[in-house]
């Protein structure tokens, strides 16, 4: 790699922390343009945008990150494939630095020439690891659950979500998406419906998007998840996640009954 390549920099550091040129996006161009102390660093290619390579560099979680920005802001201010790319290569850094050791034998592992794995001196290899989750927004007629989450309240301005969760052994997606529902909110659906999917980096997920509608139950939250959950019509909305989620993407399908 030479100073002068064109290429897309992704740079990572600390806690899903992002290097961002000064319009707030992924730096674009040649290597010499970064910061100098970059200069000398090794880079790995991980992907291509727009006929551009991407190269991956992570910084570690004690890194200097007075630089940086959090990796949802390319999401806030629209920019789907910046985050795509950018969650793709936070994802690659979480596996590099989760699996240093073996599972099985505990011996170093170190990255496999050829692909994005790691393999200990024995012959194990291991490969980044995706949890599956779905994600779902649940209609009663004109109207749709909507919850505060524990892990995200603001008391003062508390934004409601649709309800997600991890899928466990042994259960489909549709099945995840009853129980999660039930699990959450006393609340049982039917008709659970697909409607698209989103790499989600924090750390390893993959949400997979649903619709269903509510068939009995009143609403009974669990107190450990949620701090409040209703049923909301389009006139009285609270605060929404923002748009670039698949979280919004159901909500606005879901109230302009699209979904």
């Amino acid at each position: 790699m030479s100073l002068t390549e064109q290429a897309r920099w992704f740079v990572l550091g600390g806690d899903h922390l992002v290097l961002l040129d000064e319009q707030g996006h992924i730096p674009q161009g040649a290597l010499s343009q970064l910061p100098a102390f970059l200069h000398t660093k090794s880079f790995e290619r991980f992907d291509e945008w727009e006929g551009l390579p991407c190269y991956l560099l992570d910084l570690g979680e004690e890194a200097e990150t007075s630089l940086m920005t959090p990796l949802r802001q390319l999401m806030v201010a629209g920019d789907e494939e910046g985050f795509r790319l950018a969650g793709r290569a936070w994802q690659l850094a979480t596996f590099r630095r989760t699996h240093r050791f073996c599972g099985e034998c505990g011996a170093p592992m170190a990255p496999k020439a050829g692909e994005w794995a790691q393999g200990c001196r024995h012959g194990h290899i291991v490969y980044p690891r995706i949890s599956p989750c779905i994600i779902v927004a649940v209609r009663k007629g004109p109207a749709i659950l909507l919850a505060a989450h524990r892990r995200h309240h603001q008391v003062e301005d508390p934004m409601y979500t649709v309800l997600a969760g991890f899928v466990e052994a042994g259960e489909n997606l549709e099945q995840c998406v009853a129980r999660e529902v039930f699990e959450e909110s006393g609340i049982r659906v039917r008709n659970v419906r697909y409607v698209a999917s989103q790499p989600w980096p924090f750390p390893h997920s993959l949400m997979m998007g649903f619709t269903a509608d509510y068939e009995s139950g009143e609403i009974r939250i669990q107190d450990e998840e949620l701090v409040a959950a209703d049923f909301f019509e389009a006139s009285r909305l609270p605060r929404l996640p923002p748009h670039g989620t698949i979280a919004r993407r159901l909500i606005e399908l879901c109230l302009a009954g699209e979904a």
